[in-house]
This record gives structure tokens, sequence and C-alpha cells, in this order.
């Protein structure tokens, strides 16, 4: 860690994020991909629900009602991710050593990459839509606009939770083969 003093709110974020009780979540990489996918999916749906609210003639009360619910597995998902980066980006950079702040510039960088390349593609299949259509399809704009937002918003916490490598094996810890000897 850095020289600077952290707070008292780095220093509960820190204990909060490494707090291994929940380990099992996210002691595989297969675990924690499939956080990952379930998050993605989740905001996908919530998303997708958004844009209908927002599209749809009425008032579509049905969504909010849907939305609220999907919110908490939505949370439980990003817990889980959190916690197995250890909170890579939810702390403070003073609160971070040296290896998790190169860990945390590797991930907003791959993360920048990886919406680029999804904002070039929404770009040119808006084009393309556009040109077919014979104008751009103006309805969609804002909802696109906030898809957007939202994916460049939670892609380094899907990138964290993918990357994310296993806990070391404690040393300390004897196998039950080792014990019958």
């Amino acid at each position: 860690m850095t020289t600077t003093r952290l707070t008292r709110y780095d220093r509960s974020m820190l204990r909060l994020m490494n707090d291994r009780r929940a380990a099992a979540w996210y002691a595989t990489a297969a675990r924690r991909r499939l956080a990952v996918a379930a998050h993605v999916t989740l905001t996908l749906a919530i998303g997708g629900l958004m844009t209908h609210m927002f599209l749809a003639e009425g008032e579509p009360l049905w969504t909010v009602a849907v939305m609220a619910v999907l919110l908490l597995p939505w949370m439980v998902a990003t817990g889980v991710i959190n916690g197995a980066t250890r909170g890579l980006l939810e702390l403070r950079e003073r609160a971070l050593d040296e290896r998790q702040s190169a860990d945390r510039s590797r991930v907003l960088a791959r993360a920048h990459r990886v919406t680029t390349l999804l904002l070039a593609a929404t770009a040119v299949s808006l084009l393309i839509t556009g040109g077919a259509a014979g104008d751009a399809p103006k309805a969609y704009a804002a909802p696109l606009l906030i898809a957007v937002l939202v994916v460049h918003w939670e892609m380094p916490l899907w990138v964290a939770g993918w990357l994310a490598q296993d806990e070391p094996a404690d040393d300390d810890v004897l196998e039950p083969s080792a014990l019958s000897r």
C-alpha cells in the first residue's frame, strides 16, 4: 500500500472486500465466470425492460415490478464479482498495493478496448439499419445510448471478474492424506 493514510471508510471497505466468508461462491474460475455471465444476463434483462418501458405506450407497471425483482440477484452477482476481485474496482487507489494497482490498470485498459469495439459495432449497425430503412432509427436512439452507458459502466467489473485468478492454496493447511501418514 502507498504511504497515504487510509481513512476509516478505506479501512472498512478493505475489510469488506477481503472478507472470505462467501469465498465458495467464487472459489473457481467456472464459478466466477458464471457470476459474470449471470450479471451480464441480468443487466441485459433489466436494460431490455427499461427499453420496453421507454418505448411502450401506456403505463407498463409490470416492467417496474419485474425490474425490482431482478435487481436483488443483480446486486448479489455484483457482490460476488467484487469479492472475487477483492474490490479491485471498488477500493480507492490508495487502498491498493502495487500488484492490485497494476491489475486495475490492465482491467481498465482491456475493458476500454472491448467497449470501443462494441461502440464501433453499434455505430456500424445503426448506419446499416439507417441505410436500409432510409433513415436512422430515431426511436431507439435514447435506449441505445443508455445501453451503451451501462455497458461502459459495467465492462470493467465484468472483465475483472472474468480474469480473476484462483486464490493461492494455503501452505498451512494439511491435506487429509498427509494427516494419515
